[in-house]
């Protein structure tokens, strides 16, 4: 049975946020950073209001990091999406919680070269560029159209949150999780209001109000196997549902280093996302095809972060 702690687990992941920086100046470096072994989003406390200590919280000069993998913090230090570095399956398993503090002076778009200076000294990293023709899914508009709504205006989220409900960083807005249903509600001057909820065949619904298709696309790349890209020429934010399967949405939690059983009792380490059956019930791709969209197999030339050389281990704090 689909219980709160899932809904905790998958919204760890669902909230794990994408950051898009400014251009940074050069040579900048933490004045001090300490790393240590990241600490899995605790179940219990995010249901009783707490936010999941999970991605990048910038407040001033202060760079808070929670629970993430090499491979979410280069995307973020190289200013790419996570599907554009290339290196060794590991890096996608261990997690690192980091607190470093910015010069005086600085600001939130100069953090992503600060992040590289930290990833160079403490894990030795070694980067080169290179363009490569792959494998990618497009995401287009289907025969007939979008059937896709324009976004309402923004909700506005009261000062002081109610019982049970927490406040995310970053100016992310409010989260209230629904113990009893098995969903969450999600207030952010970002996206809308965007609601999760189990349907009585057993899937979990996604209502997001407010998302551009560029940022529609990235989010899919975490239910399939090949990179998302848009090419529905579709601007402008619009309102989008999906409905998926328990095992997709627990899959990609697992994935991302959660600890968490599979339905039946079945168990997992963590891997890859993995295609659905395009025709499957619950599968993103049916999903898709309900908004009027299709995700095509193409070949698309795309920009990657190569690593040649990282540790497993930082240096010593």
């Amino acid at each position: 049975m689909f219980n709160g702690r899932r809904i905790a687990i998958i919204l760890s992941v669902m909230l794990a946020p994408i950051f898009a920086f400014g251009q940074a100046a050069t040579g900048l470096t933490f004045e001090v950073a300490t790393i240590k072994a990241g600490q899995p989003p605790n179940p219990a406390a995010i249901l009783s209001g707490q936010p999941p200590h999970l991605g990048i919280n910038v407040q001033g000069t202060r760079v808070d990091i929670g629970f993430l993998s090499l491979a979410e913090l280069i995307p973020a230090a190289f200013k790419v999406k996570s599907y554009q570095v290339s290196g060794p399956d590991w890096i996608k398993g261990e997690r690192f919680d980091i607190l470093a503090k910015m010069p005086d002076g600085s600001n939130k778009d100069q953090m992503p070269e600060m992040l590289q200076a930290l990833l160079a000294e403490r894990f030795h990293l070694k980067v080169h560029h290179e363009t490569r023709e792959d494998n990618v899914y497009a995401l287009v508009v289907a025969k007939g159209g979008p059937k896709l709504k324009e976004a309402e205006a923004d909700p506005v989220s009261p000062a002081e949150p109610a019982p049970g409900t927490a406040t995310l960083p970053n100016g992310g807005g409010q989260i209230k999780i629904d113990r009893a249903g098995g969903g969450a509600t999600i207030v952010s001057p970002q996206t809308g209001t965007t609601k999760m909820a189990m349907t009585p065949d057993g899937h979990m619904r996604i209502e997001m109000g407010k998302v551009t298709m560029s940022a529609f696309a990235e989010m899919l790349n975490r239910f399939v196997d090949k990179p998302v890209m848009d090419m529905t020429d579709l601007k402008g934010n619009y309102q989008v549902a999906l409905e998926l399967s328990m095992d997709s949405m627990l899959n990609i939690a697992q994935a991302a280093g959660l600890n968490v059983p599979l339905p039946g009792g079945r168990g997992g380490g963590p891997g890859g996302p993995a295609a659905s059956d395009p025709s499957g019930s619950g599968s993103v791709f049916a999903s898709v095809q309900q908004l009027g969209l299709r995700l095509e197999p193409r070949k698309a030339p795309l920009d990657y972060i190569v690593v040649d050389h990282v540790e497993k281990t930082p240096s010593e704090n």
